[in-house]
């Protein structure tokens, strides 16, 4: 029998001399590459290589950010409200809080928590990831020296799926989770007031918000029937006409002043506004804001349906390219005048939807003309002293009484009409005494009081005269006149009315 003869193994110098002669070779190669291919293609090359042989990952993560930019990412919000209900045992670390008013506990997600969602059969992961970033941030942009260390959070959603999934995600998931939320919202809404969160003015938009639990209706405001009539009328009009705003080519909001001496009720008919036509609030102090371009950050950040309310606009900020004769330096102006008209009608005033822009005052005269001008301002609307029939409201609202059946009204009819008190004090008043007819006795005395003081409305018998002549063009003046003095006060009361009224009809 034969046998083949074993193979025989190759001697220890062999294969080092067979290594060596590779290694020799490699080297030379190694060598040539770097001398003939250049240093980008060679970078080129390599990644190719290694992305060839790198095993491919079947899944496809979605980033899901705040802020886009200087603007809140919608479908972050949407997401944050919509895991809340898909929460499971699961996970170990919740967010739980609840503001007073609020049916329901508000549930978020724990930074680091993930969660799984399947939607049409199929599973998508999320993951909520929160990271502390810290970067300098000029105090003054003039002066690069001058800096502060501010520490800022990045919040974002992470969504990974199978990438045969993409398209579903992106035509069908998402648009679910929209439209979901925006009916948990309206289902729980609840009324907020946000304010500037000055510590985020270097880093990023922050608004942080309370509810509002103002109880100012108009049914309880003290305001003559005809003008609270003419501004529901008004904002019934603009929340309906979304389409011919869109026609006309102009953006989709509405412009109030609200002009007039302290306590006549300006922020209860923003608070009545709001509460009307469930709109947010939000509470614009320029007094904190730094430059132009923070300022539109922030009003960027304010959301659909919402009132955006500048109160004290003549003396709540400084604008400096309207000083004269203070010398200030071009270099230091920062916030202008002209960065708040350009939000309020100019290109950036487009950037959002059925928003109210609202401007109080109490003195109009001394505003800068620039703010007045039309399309700015659409309604002016003058918040003058107490009348008859503004203390009609008030008796009832506080004293639960009809102006039918007590002797009183009648005495204060008389003297109401030429006395210059506000709602404000008024409601004080009625406060003293929870016995109605004490209350209204001491009233009286006050009217009578201030009457003999001097602080009633001058030249009575001219403002008769006008009330005459109003009342013989079926005009009911006896509800317009309550100003300082006969003359302007017969004049601005009038504009006020015929403006509430033009105006609104040029919706």
């Amino acid at each position: 029998m034969m046998f083949s003869s074993p193979r025989e193994m190759p001697s220890p110098s062999s294969i080092f001399s067979a290594y060596a002669s590779m290694t020799a070779s490699i080297m030379l190669l190694r060598s040539m590459a770097q001398e003939l291919i250049p240093q980008p293609i060679r970078g080129y090359l390599f990644n190719a290589f290694r992305y060839l042989i790198k095993p491919r990952s079947p899944t496809l993560t979605l980033i899901i950010e705040e802020s886009t930019g200087i603007t809140r990412n919608q479908v972050y919000d949407a997401a944050e409200s919509y895991l809340s209900t898909r929460v499971t045992p699961e996970n170990e670390r919740l967010k739980v809080s609840k503001v007073p008013k609020e049916k329901k506990l508000t549930i978020r997600l724990e930074k680091g928590e993930k969660l799984t969602d399947t939607y049409n059969g199929f599973t998508l992961k999320w993951r909520f990831i929160c990271a502390e970033t810290e970067k300098n941030s000029a105090n003054d942009i003039h002066n690069s020296n001058n800096s502060i260390s501010v520490r800022s959070e990045k919040r974002y959603f992470e969504l990974s799926f199978h990438k045969k999934y993409k398209e579903i995600v992106l035509d069908s998931y998402l648009p679910f989770i929209l439209e979901k939320a925006e009916e948990m919202k309206d289902e729980e809404r609840v009324l907020k007031m946000h304010t500037l969160n000055t510590a985020y003015c270097y880093s990023s938009v922050k608004w942080d918000s309370i509810n509002l639990e103002h109880p100012s209706t108009f049914e309880t405001l003290a305001m003559e029937p005809e003008m609270k009539n003419a501004i529901i009328e008004d904002l019934n009009m603009f929340v309906k006409r979304k389409d011919f705003y869109k026609k006309v080519g102009r953006a989709w909001k509405r412009g109030y002043l609200l002009y007039g001496p302290p306590g006549t009720g300006k922020s209860s008919l923003i608070a009545a506004m709001a509460n009307y036509l469930k709109f947010d609030i939000f509470d614009l102090q320029l007094g904190n804001i730094v430059r132009d371009s923070d300022l539109r950050k922030l009003l960027l950040a304010t959301a659909n349906r919402s009132i955006l309310v500048i109160e004290d606009i003549d003396c709540s900020v400084d604008l400096p390219e309207r000083r004269h004769g203070e010398g200030r330096k071009q270099n230091d102006i920062q916030l202008t005048l002209s960065g708040l008209l350009n939000f309020i009608d100019g290109l950036w005033s487009s950037c959002g939807d059925e928003r109210i822009i609202i401007f109080t005052t109490n003195h109009k005269e001394r505003l800068d003309p620039a703010l007045l001008r039309p399309g700015r301002m659409d309604m002016h609307i003058h918040m003058s002293y107490c009348s008859y029939e503004g203390f009609k409201i008030l008796a009832s609202n506080y004293l639960d009484i009809s102006h039918d059946n007590n002797p009183y009204f009648g005495e204060i009819e008389g003297l109401i009409e030429d006395i210059q008190i506000t709602p404000a004090q008024v409601a004080e008043e009625l406060m003293k005494n929870e016995d109605a007819d004490a209350t209204l006795e001491g009233f009286v005395k006050l009217l009578k009081r201030k009457k003999m003081e001097g602080d009633v409305c001058e030249n009575n018998n001219k403002r008769e005269n006008q009330e005459k002549q109003c009342k013989k063009r079926k005009v009911s003046c006896k509800q317009k006149i309550g100003g300082r003095n006969s003359k302007s006060n017969v004049g601005v009361t009038q504009r006020r009315t015929r403006g509430i009224i033009k105006r609104g009809s040029s919706l």
